[in-house]
């Protein structure tokens, strides 16, 4: 038996290949991790009948196999997950998929939204590379600091009055 490729750290058998075999997976993260399985594991109809009805109509399954013959698949990488538990109607999963082209080293990073159709969950659409959250983080001048204006006087006697 082998690992499987999603990361969870138990047997593919346990994992990811119900799944590829029919069973329906649970929450928006499993079915985010039995995607990324499904590339490493030549499941490539499996990604298909996972996209969202109205996804399918752009999904070209030719360009699919050929750019994931290409890959070699090293891991996955769940930054955050957002709602996508079995009570839910809707989830997001963040991830990054570490893996080679021609040797080189790539990540696809995305921000996947996933919703639940009659009790099963489908990949509706993604947001590539997705901005960091920003946290401005001010400086406080105390009173007795010398001023911000640069006059050598304290903040307090001079842009502080």
């Amino acid at each position: 038996m082998s690992l499987c490729p999603c990361g969870s750290r138990e047997e593919y058998e346990n994992c990811c290949a119900p799944f590829h075999n029919g069973e329906i997976a649970p929450t928006a993260e499993k079915l985010m991790r039995s995607r990324y399985s499904a590339f490493e594991k030549e499941q490539l109809g499996y990604l298909e009948e996972t996209l969202s009805f109205a996804s399918r109509k752009d999904y070209d399954a030719d360009e699919t196999a050929q750019w994931a013959n290409q890959a070699r698949w090293d891991s996955l990488e769940i930054v955050k997950t957002e709602g996508g538990q079995e009570n839910d109607d809707t989830g997001i999963v963040e991830f990054r998929a570490f893996f080679k082209i021609n040797g080189r080293k790539q990540v696809h990073h995305e921000r996947s939204r996933f919703t639940k159709v009659e009790g099963r969950w489908y990949y509706e659409d993604g947001e590539m590379n997705p901005a960091q959250e920003q946290r401005i983080v001010a400086n406080k001048v105390g009173r007795n600091d010398p001023c911000i204006c640069g006059s050598g006087k304290k903040f307090k006697k001079c842009c502080g009055a």
